[in-house]
């Protein structure tokens, strides 16, 4: 087996720098700290993105937006005798993927930094690209597709997890709610760079249709996000994201109290015995090369 040879330099394409800044900068560092918390949150869907993949033996797998690893660690497992390569804008994730991958005793992955937009991805060089809730950012879509597709064989497998609209996602619609604080909030447009970027099913089809993606199917998947152990657990985590912190930036301080305080009692309406449990849903994209 050939494993695909990344260049030695990481990649960005313009549209993406401010985001490739962010995730090199404190986004990325804080999603290191809690790598655990945040694979966990969205861990439900996971087991749909394997199946949805059907990963073989000797698959050379594509991990797009790979973060610390998780999806590529379990593609690399599901191909022992094949090969993961996952690919991220951020250095700190990145080293921390590598950390554990040869914590886990995996020789058959690899981790390179650059943006898939514009990555130099080698023709066919991959049976299966995946992405776990990590496709949803680009700048120009069609043409990140596109560069995914032509490091696809011939009838090769994409298969990603994003979230479905705003509307169906209680953790964030409650989460912007209480953070608002009474003001009105505009609605994340659902074929803009963002965690909705890949909500709306008719644009998925158009901008994988256009990279040269056939079969496309979106399949719906109900599920929840975990976002703590208990109602303090879970504030302390939700008090501390960049969009809390966002929110609350523009707040006076009775209002920024006001607002904390509306976040911490709906994490104790959430709690239950399995954790602080919101609704969630997310599509499974899956399609083949043409």
């Amino acid at each position: 087996m050939t494993v695909p040879t990344p260049p030695q330099t990481p990649l960005v394409d313009t549209l993406n720098a401010e985001m490739a800044s962010a995730w090199n900068g404190a986004d990325g560092e804080d999603w290191v700290a809690h790598a655990d918390r945040y694979d966990a949150a969205s861990a439900a869907f996971d087991p749909a993105l394997l199946d949805g993949a059907r990963i073989t033996a000797t698959d050379r797998v594509l991990d797009v937006g790979c973060g610390a690893g998780v999806s590529t660690r379990a593609a690399a497992r599901a191909a022992p005798a094949g090969h993961a390569t996952g690919i991220d804008l951020s250095a700190p994730l990145l080293a921390e993927a590598r950390r554990r991958s040869a914590a886990a005793g995996l020789t058959n992955t690899t981790f390179v930094q650059g943006d898939a937009q514009v990555y130099p991805v080698e023709s066919g060089a991959y049976d299966v690209v995946i992405s776990r809730f990590g496709a949803m950012f680009f700048g120009d879509p069609v043409a990140a597709f596109t560069n995914l597709a032509r490091g696809l064989r011939p009838g090769g497998r994409l298969a990603l997890l994003s979230w479905q609209e705003l509307a169906r996602n209680e953790w964030l619609l409650v989460l912007r709610r209480a953070l608002a604080a009474g003001r009105p909030l505009p609605e994340p447009p659902g074929d803009a760079p963002g965690p909705f970027g890949l909500s709306d099913p008719d644009h998925v089809r158009r901008v994988l249709a256009a990279a040269g993606f056939e079969a496309v199917d979106l399949a719906g998947l109900p599920g929840t996000v975990r976002l703590g152990a208990d109602a303090e657990d879970a504030f302390g985590f939700v008090s501390g994201l960049g969009l809390t912190r966002g929110l609350l930036g523009g707040l006076d301080d009775h209002a920024r109290r006001a607002a904390l305080a509306d976040l911490r009692a709906q994490m104790a309406a959430h709690a239950t015995p399995a954790g602080v449990l919101f609704g969630a849903a997310a599509w499974l994209v899956t399609a083949h090369r043409g």
